[in-house]
C-alpha cells in the first residue's frame, strides 16, 4: 500500500509531465489580438477580420503560380498545441495562402500538411467543384510543410488497455 501511495505522489505526475514534454512547441508566435476564427467564419464576414493575424493550417489542395505571386489553396483543419493540423477534427473551410514570387509545386504537394502565419487580406469569390465559395486570403509571412516524421513526433507510442501494455504504432 505504501508503494502505491509513493507511486501516485511521485512517479505518476512525473510520467504524465514527461509525456506532455514530448509535444513539440508551437512553431509560430501568436501575436496579441490574433484572430481565433476559422476560415469558414472569416468567409462569412471577411470585412470584420481585415488585416488581422492568423495561424491556420490544413492540407494543400492546389498551387497556382501567377506572374508576381503564388497562391496555395488549403483545406483548413484545427491546429494542435504544436500548430500541426488535426485531420481527425474535420475540415473548417478553405482559404488561399498568398506567397510572394514563385512557389515550387513539388514543395507543396497536394494533400501535404501545412501551417501558415500571415495577415488576412480580404476574400475572393471562387468555386469548389461547381459550388460557389468565398475564400479568405492570407498574405503569408511564414509557412511550414510538415513531414510525416514531424506529424508523428510528440505522439507517444504507448497504449494503455486492461492492465498496462505497451504497443508500437
Amino acid at each position: 500500500m505504501r508503494h502505491a501511495a509513493i507511486f501516485a505522489r511521485v512517479a505518476l505526475p512525473a510520467l504524465l509531465l514527461g509525456l506532455a514534454a514530448c509535444a513539440p512547441a508551437p512553431i509560430y508566435k501568436i501575436a496579441p489580438g490574433a484572430i481565433a476564427a476559422t476560415p469558414m467564419q472569416v468567409a462569412q464576414t471577411p470585412e470584420q477580420y481585415m488585416h488581422g493575424q492568423v495561424i491556420w493550417g490544413g492540407r494543400v489542395v492546389d498551387v497556382r503560380n501567377l506572374p508576381d505571386h503564388s497562391e496555395i489553396e488549403i483545406l483548413a483543419y484545427p491546429l494542435d498545441s504544436s500548430q500541426r493540423p488535426k485531420f481527425s477534427a474535420g475540415g473548417s473551410g478553405r482559404f488561399i495562402a498568398l506567397l510572394p514570387g514563385y512557389a515550387e509545386p513539388m514543395n507543396y504537394p497536394a494533400g501535404a500538411p501545412i501551417t501558415v502565419d500571415g495577415q488576412l487580406d480580404g476574400s475572393r469569390a471562387g468555386k469548389v467543384g461547381e459550388a460557389d465559395y468565398v475564400f479568405p486570403l492570407v498574405s503569408v509571412a511564414q509557412s511550414h510543410v510538415w513531414t510525416a516524421e514531424e506529424m508523428r513526433s510528440g505522439h507517444p507510442n504507448i497504449g494503455f488497455g486492461v492492465g498496462v501494455g505497451v504497443g508500437i504504432r
